[in-house]
Formats: structure tokens, sequence, C-alpha cells
């Protein structure tokens, strides 16, 4: 019973750590800023290594998309490469995916200005994957994994990308970017190749990718998609032990006809609004290749929960979800 508390107690410092720096406002917690508390992060737990790339780094590896979103903003984005490799660990090799957009103001596609202050929460995902996989190698769990954190601000200027500019992500895909507030997605992209690359053989990525979850499932569920039965029933399973429940939406390869391009392979942002959550992660499915993976969208669950322990301000949603699906794989 005492390691049972003690563990608990330890994925709750990191749940509330994953807070933290969710609730931390967008001109402290900058794209640099994330990294740093990943590298320190890294330097204070046994077995946890990080690499850090800014700008420059992110185009040579072709991260056409994630560069595209980085573009507006004098902040230097940074592409977050986390490293854990478990005492005795088999397979598979897990890999965690965030989405970090610092600020999202929805670039030359601006957002309104109610509720604008809200999207300092939009690195939801990157911070509760980097606090996820802090508490893993903690906790010594024999699992292998890889966490790539995006992270950028998403802001208009001079240089930022324009509606109807086509860019070209890592595995060579051409995106029309229609709307730029649809950018948690082209950020995403870039990382889940990334993902792939690192050698990661089961994908969950997290992300407060679309309002339309909001309107579906409210801030009682994430959105749930993916390629994979046995990894989605899996996460359902861990999501259920912990609290941090999950929807399954359905991923029919009919959505692919939405997001297709006109003039490049796909479009960020089709037209007419059908299934936006599932769209998203239709669109996400092209940057996965082969590889079992699965999408949790959580717009709706990483604030203001309403529930006696997140009533207000950041939840921490995913931290306690993925330490539980790293669990799973103990053999």
């Amino acid at each position: 019973m005492g390691d049972a508390v003690a563990e608990s107690a330890l994925v709750a410092e990191a749940a509330n750590a994953a807070r933290d720096l969710q609730n931390r406002p967008a001109n402290d917690l900058t794209p640099t800023a994330l990294a740093a508390h990943a590298a320190a992060l890294a330097g204070e737990v046994e077995g946890l290594s990080v690499e850090i790339e800014g700008r420059e780094e992110i185009r040579a590896r072709g991260m056409g998309a994630f560069a595209a979103v980085a573009q507006g903003s004098e902040q230097e984005p940074a592409l977050i490469t986390l490293r854990y490799d478990g005492p005795g660990a088999g397979s598979p090799k897990l890999g965690f995916v965030g989405k970090a957009v610092t600020f999202d103001s929805g670039g030359i596609s601006l957002k309104p200005g109610a509720k604008m202050a809200e999207m300092k929460f939009d690195m939801s995902g990157g911070g509760a994957v980097i606090e996820a996989v802090g508490a893993i190698a903690r906790l010594r769990l024999p699992v292998n994994v890889v966490a790539v954190v995006g992270a950028t601000e998403n802001l208009p200027s001079g240089r930022s990308v324009k509606p109807g500019d086509i860019v070209t992500a890592a595995n060579g895909k051409t995106i029309e970017v229609n709307n730029t507030d649809a950018e948690g997605r082209l950020v995403l992209a870039d990382c889940l190749s990334h993902a792939v690359a690192e050698g990661a053989e089961r994908i969950v990525d997290l992300a407060t990718l679309t309002g339309a979850v909001i309107i579906a499932l409210g801030s009682t569920y994430a959105g749930l998609m993916g390629s994979d039965e046995e990894l989605l029933e899996r996460i359902s399973k861990a999501g259920e032990r912990t609290g941090e429940i999950a929807w399954r939406l359905p991923l029919h390869r009919e959505y692919d006809e939405l997001i297709k391009g006109t003039y490049g392979d796909l479009d960020n942002a089709p037209e007419g609004r059908k299934a936006g959550t599932i769209v998203g992660a239709a669109f996400l499915s092209n940057f996965v290749g082969e590889v079992p993976w699965a999408h949790l969208d959580i717009a709706g669950s990483a604030w203001d929960l309403g529930r006696a322990y997140a009533p207000k301000g950041a939840s921490g949603y995913g931290v306690r979800l993925l330490v539980e699906l790293a669990r799973s794989y103990r053999g």
C-alpha cells in the first residue's frame, strides 16, 4: 500500500506541474521557456534525456508545416524531443506527441477577441506529454518512450503564413493552408512524422485541436480516434481507471475525401465544417504511416472542468492517462 500511495502522489505532482505550465501567461511561458522547463526536467530525472531544436533546425528537417506556423512570431519555436529507455523494457516503443502552441491568436485568420486570453491553454497537450514522460521516468517503468512536442506561437505579422499558401511537410505531403487558425494540425503533422522517424511503434498525440469537440462532448470527455483497435481500447481503459475519460469517434475512410486539397495534397481547413473533430484526425492520419496511432482531442477537457479538483483554470488532462497507458505495457 505504501508504494501505491507514493506512486499516486508522484503522478499527482506531475499532473499539478502540467497545470502550473498551462496556467502560466503566454508572455512568461514562451516556446523557449517551455523548452527550458523540459531541459530542467531531464536534468533532474535519471534516465530522461532531451534534445531541443530551434527555427533553423526545424527548417533543416524539412518541417515546412511546423515552420509555417512559427514564422509569424518573433519568438523562437522549439522542437522538443524527450527520450526515456526504461530498465528491462521490451517492445513496443511508445511515442507521445503534444501540441504546444503557447499562444494562439489564429494568425491571419484572427480569432474573435472574446476569450482569446484562454489561448494560452493551447499548449496543454505538450505540457501533459512533458510531465507524463517525467513521471514515467521517475517511476522507472520498464517501457521505452520518445516524446515529441512542437512549441510555437501563432501570431499575425508581415511574415505570417497566409490563407491560400501551400507548405510541404516533412514527409513530403503538400498542404493548402486555407485557415491559419487550423494551425495545430500543421505543427502535429511534422511532430508525428518525427516520432515515426524516431522509431515509435505506438503513437498517441494530445492536442487542443478543435472547438467542434467541445460542441460534441463538452468538458466531460476527450475525443478519441485512431487507426488501431487494440491501442484505442488500451487508451479507453486507461482513461476509465484514471478518470481522464475519452469517447470514441469514428474515423471512416470517407472522411479522407473532405481533406483532399485542390492545389496540394491536403486541405487544412475544408469548407462546410462537417465533422470538424474527425476531419482533424483524418488530416493527422496522413503523417503516421503504418504505425498504430491514436489522437486525443482535449480542447474541451484541458481547462475549466467544473470538477472539485479542477473547477477553473488548467486541468492537467492527459498526464494520468499517459502514465497509466505506459503501465499497461509492463506485461
